[in-house]
């Protein structure tokens, strides 16, 4: 997610496609979470109606694959690391650890009781800022660089492709999960004392050793070791081999995001909307859409596939993208304040469900002009912020 491309090219040689998807996985984050409240309200779980299902499982299903995105992107640049542990520390920090720290005390500050989120950060985020989830995994990633490094410089094609392998292997593990648990709602207890759904154990996993053969191949570390891979044995492809690839990955990977979710929902309505329940459940319909799951790695493969193309970057790329781009950072960790009231508004201003005034339509109309208004939004303030003297590189990054 950062715009440091100095970790492996100068400036002179930035590379313009990884620009494009940071911005356009920027805007598929808004996407997401302006989806969110047509499948989450209520106890936790809330569908309306049938269109909301179907139109949250579109949207959602065809941007889900934006994180991973951006682990793809900061791993392409950063490994292997050309600098010393401590240096690449201080300069992750100063990048990543400082604005996160803004943005959190800024959540925590306007969303909840300030005291009791201050102190639950000792030891966690904020779930009324659930979003900032994600630099705490990013955080875990950088802390493997340095170690991967000596190994990411020597490794060969064919010995990285047996982790790739294995790495895509294990996205199916999500899914092996809830065909083997019985009940559907099954809820225990995993080793964090979080509720973990759909908690079969595999190859290893037992009530006391959540260490199972591939829980250290698995998670995140995928895309990272995609990210090396496409950047030291992927050269330039041509239009007819990127499509070749790309579509089929996408198809099949939208397939089973998409089909996932909706056929939960279904089961779960049994025909009858609205449908309302505890947050369990909506965990439960986002089976296919785990950051680690096959469908959405397979749409993530496809998305880098199709970006590695774009070369455009006349006037367009300069002066509106590039500035998007450096701020991204600060635009992820700083979204919500803006997203959360225009999503309402909009929400407000049209109705809700087949009781919209644009009836059937009214639901991805929503959802469109809520992202489009937040995006616009986030960005122009967060370009504004990283612009103040001395301190704008602290709060967007």
């Amino acid at each position: 997610m950062q715009s440091d491309n100095t970790l492996q090219a100068p400036k002179s040689e930035r590379l313009v496609w990884l620009d494009w998807m940071r911005v356009a996985a920027c805007f598929m984050v808004m996407v997401v979470h302006c989806t969110e409240p047509f499948y989450l309200g209520g106890e936790g779980s809330l569908i309306l109606t049938q269109g909301d299902a179907f139109w949250a499982s579109l949207f959602d299903s065809f941007v889900r694959s934006c994180v991973p995105l951006f682990i793809i992107a900061s791993s392409y640049l950063q490994l292997p690391s050309r600098y010393s542990a401590s240096e690449f520390f201080r300069r992750r920090t100063v990048r990543i650890l400082v604005p996160f720290a803004v943005w959190t005390l800024v959540y925590a500050c306007l969303w909840g009781e300030p005291i009791d989120n201050l102190k639950s950060l000792l030891l966690n985020f904020n779930y009324a800022s659930g979003h900032l989830w994600f630099v705490y995994m990013l955080v875990g990633l950088y802390l493997l660089i340095p170690l991967l490094s000596p190994w990411a410089e020597k490794v060969s094609k064919q010995e990285l492709k047996v982790y790739l392998w294995i790495c895509l292997f294990t996205t199916l593990m999500p899914l092996i999960r809830d065909w083997m648990t019985e009940g559907g709602l099954a809820i225990t207890y995993g080793p964090t004392g979080l509720p973990r759904q759909a908690p079969y154990p595999l190859w290893g996993e037992c009530s006391w050793n959540a260490y199972g053969t591939f829980y250290y191949l698995s998670g995140f570390v995928g895309y990272v070791l995609l990210g090396l891979y496409l950047r030291r044995f992927v050269g330039e492809l041509s239009w007819g081999k990127t499509l070749g690839i790309a579509l089929p990955c996408y198809a099949v990977g939208f397939a089973i995001a998409f089909g996932g979710f909706l056929r939960r929902v279904m089961e779960t309505a049994g025909g009858t909307f609205p449908i309302e329940g505890k947050v369990d459940m909506a965990v439960w319909w986002e089976t296919t859409w785990y950051n680690d799951s096959i469908g959405v790695a397979l749409m993530a493969i496809a998305w880098v596939l199709l970006f590695r193309k774009v070369k455009a970057c006349g006037g367009f790329y300069r002066k509106v993208l590039l500035p998007i781009s450096k701020a991204s950072y600060g635009m992820y960790l700083g979204h919500l304040i803006i997203l959360v009231p225009i999503s309402g508004a909009i929400r407000g201003w049209l109705g809700t469900g087949t009781d919209g005034c644009l009836g059937f339509w009214t639901t991805p109309v929503e959802i469109l002009l809520a992202s489009l208004c937040s995006f616009i939004c986030v960005a122009v303030v967060s370009i504004l912020l990283q612009r103040i003297p001395k301190i704008g590189k602290y709060i967007i990054g």
